[in-house]
């Protein structure tokens, strides 16, 4: 589902520990992700965000990452292993055209999509997809980089996932980030 994908050697980059100086998973997402839940983080790469999301939603929770490269879901695993939480992900390979989220309709109560929309090509079919694996009430966090994408896009891409269905619940404060918290 990407355009323009990211090189899987940015992936390290995008999970260094000094990241988190300016974009913290746990700050991030604390407000949306409890215990028992189940987490959809697409554009997963190498897990910065799959790991902490594993270990908010609990023994009882499960997290659904899914990207376009199977490297990152490789090196995802490798890392989630060494924090013994691979039995809590789940990782799907998805393609061009799809999210392959085949059988998660109205299963998931939190979606995370990190700087990857921009890279999609369909973002209708990608808003679809999302809106279709949400609970009712489910949210969807959408966060753009703010040097990459400029706000009038992001507005467009907002715009798009309204017309899917999703209404605006807030726009979060994320460093260097458009954002939008929508729900379903």
């Amino acid at each position: 589902m990407a355009e323009d994908v990211c090189p899987f050697w940015v992936g390290y980059l995008l999970a260094s520990p000094i990241r988190k100086l300016m974009q913290n998973p746990v700050k991030i997402l604390t407000p949306y992700v409890k215990n028992n839940m189940t987490v959809l983080d697409i554009g997963s790469a190498m897990g910065f965000f799959s790991l902490p999301l594993t270990e908010m939603v609990g023994s009882n929770g499960k997290v659904i990452c899914v990207d376009l490269q199977e490297k990152m879901l490789q090196r995802l695993k490798v890392r989630a292993q060494k924090k013994n939480l691979l039995e809590r992900i789940e990782t799907r390979l998805c393609n061009q055209d799809s999210l392959c989220l085949n059988g998660l309709n109205n299963k998931i109560d939190f979606a995370l999509a990190f700087a990857m929309v921009h890279e999609v090509p369909d973002k209708e079919t990608f808003f679809k997809e999302v809106f279709s694996s949400l609970k009712n009430k489910g949210q969807l966090l959408v966060a753009e980089p703010a040097g990459h994408v400029s706000a009038e896009d992001f507005q467009k891409t907002v715009s798009i996932a309204k017309a899917t269905g999703f209404n605006i619940e807030s726009n979060p404060k994320i460093s260097k980030s458009h954002s939008v918290l929508l729900q379903r």
